[in-house]
């Protein structure tokens, strides 16, 4: 039975992976001509594409996503985004939980070398690469540049997936360091089910399914200095724990 069920899942991500290079091919056009309308303009019509592609994306593969929002949220105010991180299947599921608001997402450079999906990745993220200090560093000033125009950023403060069976894994101090220093109010978001729909073990492991990212109460930063930092840090951390916890993600042991 599970050699079938394997091979079931097998067939039917690349049945996903045929619809999301449709897409992709469908809308590369129309994402090169937003790209001469400028970093702002055109990022954020690059943006709205990328949530046309998440939305075709899911409905073809049978996923129901679901936002739920346990606070208030507004719409008309920047914030920096976190999230945990757990799978590829993370990606589609930003673009699916943001919505009517401008964002853009602080991503690992080592996906732009993809051919065609490369050049979207580009345009779309705030690339980084944690190990080269100087880049690293361009991409803070760059994420600061984005929240004085309005525009959220989207960060996964674990850095990379969670392959543990705790709830998360320790966060990097980059995102709490920059809401602080632009004094932006930090969301968290939760990513319930990002882990059933695709597991990191294999990307050959996509199976059709439901969809959850919770918003959660926001944390104001107004008054907060650097040395907050750690304090900062910890306090989104457990927050997120114990709503992954209450939630029953399904990675937890």
């Amino acid at each position: 039975m599970k050699f079938l069920s394997n091979i079931a899942r097998f067939i039917f991500t690349l049945y996903g992976f045929g619809i999301f290079l449709a897409l992709m091919i469908l809308l590369f056009p129309f994402i090169v001509i937003a790209s001469f309308f400028g970093k702002v303009k055109g990022g954020n019509m690059i943006y709205e594409l990328c949530r046309f592609w998440g939305d075709a994306c899911l409905f073809f593969g049978g996923i129901h996503h679901e936002n739920i929002y346990e606070a208030p949220h507004d719409r008309t105010k920047p914030y920096i985004f976190v999230s945990n991180h757990i799978s590829y299947f993370d990606i589609p599921v930003m673009m699916k939980a943001v919505r009517k608001q401008h964002m853009r997402i602080l991503g690992k450079s080592d996906m732009a070398r993809i051919p065609i999906f490369g050049f979207i990745y580009r345009k779309a993220v705030v690339m980084v690469k944690r190990d080269h200090i100087q880049q690293r560093a361009q991409s803070v000033q760059t994420l600061k540049a984005i929240l004085k125009k309005k525009i959220s950023v989207f960060i996964c403060p674990e850095g990379t997936f969670n392959m543990t069976h705790e709830p998360l894994k320790d966060f990097y101090d980059g995102a709490f360091r920059i809401a602080i220093e632009t004094q932006t109010p930090i969301k968290p978001i939760l990513f319930l089910d990002s882990y059933d729909r695709m597991n990191y073990n294999s990307i050959f492991s996509l199976n059709p399914g439901r969809s959850r990212a919770v918003y959660l109460s926001e944390t104001n930063t107004s008054g907060l200095t650097l040395k907050d930092v750690p304090s900062l840090r910890q306090k989104i951390f457990e927050q997120m724990a114990e709503g992954l916890r209450r939630y029953h993600a399904s990675w937890i042991r």
